[in-house]
């Protein structure tokens, strides 16, 4: 019997995952990945002794009772090497009154007086209404599955209140929901936990998955992660050649050619987990015109950000791990004006500094590719980048003085940067989902032997529908090739 074959372009969590489960299913499957290591955007690197994590700040599916969690299990992702610290409180407003921690369970928020009783009351429902909310990893219909799992109406039931309650979330932005508060330092804080431009399901949903227990930050970031699923891939038998990007696809009779710059490979299935909205224009000899992709074009928003990073020669354990600096006056950055900082301090991450040192990350949202594009172009980029570090380390240093003479490294990626190593559009990491607005997604099985994967697949971003998307994309590709589906945990 013919083995059958399939090459998943990119090695993000997405690609990898499909990438498991189609090998472990009886495909040859070979992974062809651009930059020098798995994971895409959830990544992490190194810089003179300091790791710097651009990818996870929490993961869903971490507690063991999220159906999301079997994924990572079976992919790998979550072994002994990466233990999950479920961090509490989620978010510590700073600033010149003092610390605020926004706990899990909401304690504390209390104190804000009966002004706030309503809109706490309300947010505890809405968080209620999501205590049994979680995405159902479903085998497709007619697919023969090995350990198929078990339907069950009872799991679907208890999280009818989520869907009676989401029109409503779904209608208003997360910031419009956190301005329910009277208090700024809650608006504040309630605006750390996601952008506040896009719709305030994903602020009740995240905070939901806080407040049941999970959303962990596992041992080692993004890049142990990743590189615990590439491992598991290759232990399956399963090849990646990194560095090695697909130039462009065609079709060649029943299977599809992928053009690399060491030549041509053909593939029985191939599987697009790159960012489906730049391979559509830049990844076939002719960019697809199909009724999706321009829907896609002319309705996708995306989420970019600024990432920065710096190396201080001092301990921050005292500090809290994620912080919502309020600033004592604005920073100017890529012609935006920002007046507070979302903060993420890993001093207490094993290995992330050298002794007696520790590392400091920020994220800067809003829509600044344009702004980058045009400074490479003038040739300012490097000289702008520069800039914005300075009036960053200056920024935070008011807040936290032991910053300001101690940093030994910086490092800063915009979406150019993002463009550039993982070839995302418009640089952004995940589709921004504002209220009231359809998202338009590639679909799963373009046509014969052609299939996308990733965020743009399913709903806005991020790990869950990463893993998600790779894992119906596997099971697509097996039901097309009339192959069972393998799940369940690796074990070597």
């Amino acid at each position: 019997m013919t083995v059958k074959t399939a090459i998943i372009i990119g090695a993000g969590i997405s690609g990898l995952t499909a990438a498991i489960y189609l090998q472990r299913s009886g495909l040859r499957t070979l992974v062809l990945e651009k930059a020098a290591n798995p994971g895409g955007v959830s990544t992490s690197w190194k810089r003179q002794g300091f790791t710097f994590e651009g990818g996870i700040h929490w993961l869903i599916g971490a507690k063991k009772e999220i159906p999301l969690h079997q994924i990572w299990l079976d992919t790998g992702a979550l072994q002994d090497n990466n233990p999950v610290h479920f961090k509490d409180p989620i978010y510590t407003l700073v600033d010149k009154q003092g610390d605020m921690p926004l706990f899990r369970d909401l304690h504390g928020l209390e104190i804000t007086g009966l002004r706030d009783r309503m809109a706490l009351w309300c947010l505890r429902f809405h968080l209620a209404c999501f205590k049994n909310f979680h995405q159902p990893i479903k085998d497709l219909r007619g697919l023969k599955v090995r350990n198929r799992k078990p339907f069950s109406i009872l799991e679907y039931v208890r999280m009818l209140p989520a869907v009676l309650v989401t029109p409503f979330l779904m209608a208003r932005s997360a910031r419009g929901y956190a301005k329910r508060f009277k208090n700024p330092r809650i608006r504040q804080l309630l605006a750390a936990v996601v952008e506040p431009d896009i719709n305030a399901l994903s602020l009740i949903y995240t905070l939901g998955t806080f407040q049941m227990g999970d959303s962990g930050y596992p041992k080692g970031g993004s890049l142990r992660m990743a590189q615990n699923m590439a491992d598991t891939f290759m232990r399956c038998g399963g090849e990646i050649r990194y560095q090695k990007p697909a130039m462009e696809l065609s079709r060649e009779g029943k299977q599809w050619s992928v053009r690399t710059k060491d030549g041509d490979l053909t593939a029985d299935a191939v599987v697009v987990s790159v960012d489906a909205r730049s391979a559509i224009d830049t990844l076939f000899k002719e960019p697809l015109h199909d009724n999706w992709a321009k829907k896609m074009r002319e309705g996708l928003r995306t989420t970019q950000c600024m990432f920065l990073g710096i190396g201080v020669k001092t301990d921050l354990s005292s500090w809290p791990r994620s912080m919502q600096i309020v600033l004592p006056h604005p920073l100017k950055a890529a012609g935006r004006i920002y007046n507070t900082l979302v903060v993420n301090n890993y001093a207490n991450e094993e290995g992330y500094a050298p002794e007696g040192c520790s590392v400091i990350t920020c994220l800067l949202h809003g829509p600044t590719y344009d702004y980058w594009k045009a400074a490479k172009e003038n040739s300012s980029y490097a000289a702008k980048k520069k800039e914005v570090m300075a009036d960053f380390i200056n920024s935070i240093g008011e807040m936290i003085p032991e910053i300001k003479e101690n940093v030994v490294v910086t490092d800063m990626a915009t979406p150019l940067t993002y463009e550039r190593y993982c070839s995302t559009f418009e640089g952004s990491y995940m589709t921004n989902w504002p209220p009231l607005k359809r998202l338009y997604h590639a679909p799963v099985r373009y046509c014969e032997g052609l299939y996308f994967t990733g965020q743009r697949t399913a709903y806005s971003g991020g790990l869950p529908p990463a893993a998600q998307s790779g894992h119906t994309t596997a099971q697509t590709v097996c039901k097309d090739l009339g192959l069972e589906f393998a799940a369940g945990c690796f074990r070597i």
